[in-house]
C-alpha cells in the first residue's frame, strides 16, 4: 500500500481509477476541474474528455454507464444547473454500470458567481449524496459510491467543497479493480422515460431511496465520536474538521451520506445528548431535515446562511470559554494595500475592453477572465448573469427597446463559453430577427479555468491534435450575414469595427483573434521598450492596467520587462512613439 499527499480533487481520481471507471466526461469548472486532469494526465486506462458543456458531460456518462461501464462527470456547482435536465431523468432510469457525479460547491464565492448548495439537487432529485471530509475520504467515497451505485440500481452524487477539492492530506492507495463492462440488456421500461414508462419508474425510485436510508449506517459512511453529552454536534464535509479541532470535548456525528439521511443513526445520536447543534455551510439542509424528524436542535440561529465557517468563529459560538480566538497577527498586514484583480500582462481582452469603453457602450457580458472588464479603468460591462447569457440578454435589451438600444448595446464571449453554450443564444438570436453585436473573445484556451482545451483549440485533453471548431463558418451556417475578425491588439482598427458593426441592422458577429498571453502561443518574442526622450507622460497607456507597467517616482513609465508577454497594446497606445517593441540588452 502507497500513502501519498493528495489533492482532495487526486484522491477523487485516483478513486475513479480504483473503483474501475471506464469513462470521465467533465467540463472544467473551479473548483472541481483538476479532478477530470488528474484522471487524463494519471489513468490512461480511463478514457477522459473535455465536454463542451455539463450537460453534454453527464449525458456522454449516462451512456457510458447504459452500456454497462462506470463511469463519472465532474463539474462545480453552477454547472448542476447546466447538467439538470439529465439529472433528473436518470434517477428515473437508473444505471447499468455505476455512475456517479461530482459537483464542487464554493462556499465563500472564491471562484464563483453564486453560493448555491447542491445537497438541493439530491433531495429534489431523488439521488443519494455522499460527502467526504478529506482527501482519504474523497478516494474511499468515490469507490464506495459506485457500490452504491450499482447495488441500489442508482446515480450517487459526491458533493465537494473548496476546501475539501483543494486541500491536501495523506491518502492510501489500494489496487485498482479491473475496467470491466457489464452486459447491456435493451430494456425499453427502465431506460425509454416515455409518460408511460416514468410513472411505472417513480414508484422504484421512492422505494430505493427508502432502502439507501435504511443501509446507510455503513461504517466508513458515519462517524460517531461520544464525549461530553453536554453538547452533541451534527456535521458533515470540511465543517467536521472545523468542529473536531473547535471543540475536542463535544461528541461528533459526522454524516458521510447527507442524502437520504439514516434516521435510526441520528435520533439515537441526539438521544444522548443535552444539546443538540446542527453545523454545516451555507443552507439549514440538515437542520431542516433533522427537525422534521422530531429532534431539538440548534443550527442557523446560531450560524451565517453565507460563506465559510472557520476553527475561531465555531469555537467562540460553541465553546464554554466564549471568547474568539486571535489569529496570528502578520506585522504591517494593516498598512498593505489592496489589490484589485486585473487582466494578465500582455491579456488579449484588454484592446476590446479600452475600444469598448470608449465607445461607451453598454455591454452584457459572461463567465469568463473578460468579466474583469467590468471593473475600472474599463467599467466596460453592465450585466453578467451565467455562461452563454450574454448573446441572449443582448438580445432581450433589443427586443425591449424596440432597437433603441441595439446601436449602442453588445454582447461579449468568450471562445470556451460560446462553444458551451452560447451557439443556442446565437441561433435564438438570428431566428427572432435581432438587432444585436455579439463579440466572441477567441484566446485560444479556457482560460479562467487554467487554460483546459475546448473544441475550438485544435487539441484535446491529452494534448493530442483534434478538429477544430471553425468560428466564421459556424455563425455563417447559422445565419448571421456579418462577420469581421479583428486582433484586439489593433485598438483603433478594433474600435472602428464595433462602431460599423454596432450600427449595422441584424446580428452581427466580430471575432477577436489573439491567443492568451499565458500560452506559449500568445507570447510576443519582442518586448515593450520605453523612450524616455519621447514619453511626455501622458499616462494613456497606464490606462491598459497592465501588470508590467507603472509609474516611477517622476512619473516616467516603467516597464517590467520579466512580466511583459509583448502584446504590443501599449505601443499603439502611445501617439507620440514612446514606447516600441524590441529586444533589450541582455534578453536573448
Amino acid at each position: 500500500m502507497t500513502r501519498k499527499l493528495m489533492l482532495g480533487n487526486e484522491a477523487v481520481a485516483r478513486g475513479a481509477f480504483e473503483a474501475g471507471v471506464k469513462v470521465v466526461s467533465s467540463y472544467p469548472g473551479t473548483p472541481s476541474t483538476e479532478i477530470t486532469e488528474a484522471v487524463a494526465l494519471s489513468y490512461p486506462s480511463i478514457s477522459a474528455e473535455w465536454a463542451v458543456n455539463e450537460k453534454v458531460g453527464l449525458e456522454v456518462a449516462i451512456g457510458a454507464s447504459i452500456a454497462g461501464g462506470r463511469a463519472m462527470s465532474c463539474m462545480k456547482h453552477v454547472g448542476m444547473n447546466v447538467a439538470a435536465d439529465p439529472l433528473f431523468t436518470v434517477s428515473y432510469t437508473g444505471v447499468n454500470g455505476g455512475l456517479v457525479i461530482v459537483v464542487a460547491d464554493d462556499p465563500g464565492m472564491h471562484s464563483s458567481q453564486n453560493e448555491q448548495d447542491s445537497r438541493n439537487y439530491a433531495l429534489a432529485a431523488k439521488i443519494p449524496m455522499l460527502e467526504p471530509s478529506d482527501s482519504q475520504e474523497c478516494k474511499d467515497y468515490i469507490c464506495k459510491a459506485f457500490e452504491i451505485s450499482e447495488h441500489f440500481d442508482t446515480p450517487v452524487i459526491v458533493r465537494l467543497t473548496t476546501r475539501i477539492a483543494h486541500g491536501r492530506t495523506p491518502v492510501n492507495e489500494s489496487e485498482p479493480l479491473p475496467v470491466r463492462l457489464k452486459s447491456y440488456i435493451k430494456n425499453i421500461n427502465k431506460y425509454v422515460m416515455m409518460p408511460g414508462m416514468a410513472i411505472k419508474r417513480h414508484p422504484v425510485v421512492e422505494a430505493r431511496m427508502k432502502g439507501i436510508s435504511e443501509n446507510s449506517a455503513d461504517e466508513l459512511l458515519i462517524t460517531e465520536i461520544i464525549k461530553s453529552a453536554k453538547l452533541g454536534v451534527i456535521t458533515s464535509g470540511i465543517t467536521y474538521q472545523y468542529v473536531m479541532e473547535a471543540l475536542p470535548e463535544a461528541s461528533v456525528l459526522k454524516l458521510g451520506v447527507v442524502w437520504p439521511l439514516n434516521q435510526d443513526v441520528i435520533k439515537g445520536f441526539a438521544s444522548k445528548m443535552e444539546r443538540v447543534v446542527i453545523l454545516e455551510e451555507l443552507d439549514p439542509f440538515l437542520e431542516t431535515q433533522i427537525k422534521a424528524m422530531g429532534i431539538h436542535c440548534e443550527g442557523k440561529s446560531l450560524f451565517s446562511l453565507t460563506g465559510e465557517y472557520s476553527v475561531p468563529e465555531i469555537r467562540s459560538v460553541l465553546s464554554n470559554v466564549g471568547d474568539p480566538v486571535k489569529g496570528i497577527e502578520v506585522s504591517g498586514l494593516d498598512t498593505a494595500l489592496g489589490r484589485p484583480p486585473v487582466m494578465c500582462a500582455g491579456c488579449s481582452h484588454k484592446g476590446i475592453f479600452m475600444a469598448l469603453s470608449r465607445l461607451k457602450a453598454t455591454v452584457t457580458g459572461d463567465i469568463g477572465c473578460y468579466t474583469l472588464g467590468a471593473l475600472s479603468p474599463y467599467d466596460s460591462m453592465d450585466a453578467c448573469v451565467c455562461m452563454g447569457a450574454s448573446v441572449g440578454m443582448a438580445h432581450g435589451f433589443d427586443k425591449a427597446t424596440d432597437h433603441a438600444l441595439s446601436a449602442n448595446t453588445v454582447a461579449v464571449i468568450g471562445d470556451s463559453t460560446f462553444l458551451h453554450s452560447g451557439i443556442t443564444s446565437l441561433i435564438n438570436s438570428v431566428y427572432n430577427k435581432s438587432n444585436s453585436t455579439i463579440i466572441i473573445l477567441d484566446n485560444s484556451i479556457t482560460g479562467m479555468t487554467g487554460h483546459q482545451q475546448n473544441p475550438g483549440t485544435g487539441i484535446d485533453i491529452y494534448g493530442s491534435p483534434a478538429s477544430s471548431v471553425n468560428l466564421p463558418a459556424l455563425c455563417e451556417a447559422v445565419g448571421v450575414k456579418s462577420i469581421r475578425i479583428v486582433d484586439p491588439a489593433d485598438i483603433d482598427v478594433t474600435q472602428a469595427v464595433i462602431s460599423d458593426e454596432m450600427s449595422r441592422d441584424g446580428v452581427s458577429v466580430i471575432i477577436a483573434v489573439r491567443p492568451c498571453a499565458l500560452i506559449p502561443q500568445g507570447k510576443g518574442e519582442s518586448k515593450a521598450i520605453v523612450d524616455h526622450d519621447k514619453c511626455i507622460k501622458c499616462k494613456v497607456c497606464l490606462k491598459s492596467m497592465c501588470p508590467a507597467m507603472s509609474e516611477g517616482p517622476s512619473g516616467e513609465i516603467l516597464i517590467d520587462l520579466t512580466q511583459c508577454n509583448g502584446c504590443s497594446l501599449c505601443e499603439k497606445l502611445c501617439r507620440f512613439g514612446a514606447i516600441k517593441m524590441g529586444k533589450p540588452e541582455g534578453i536573448r
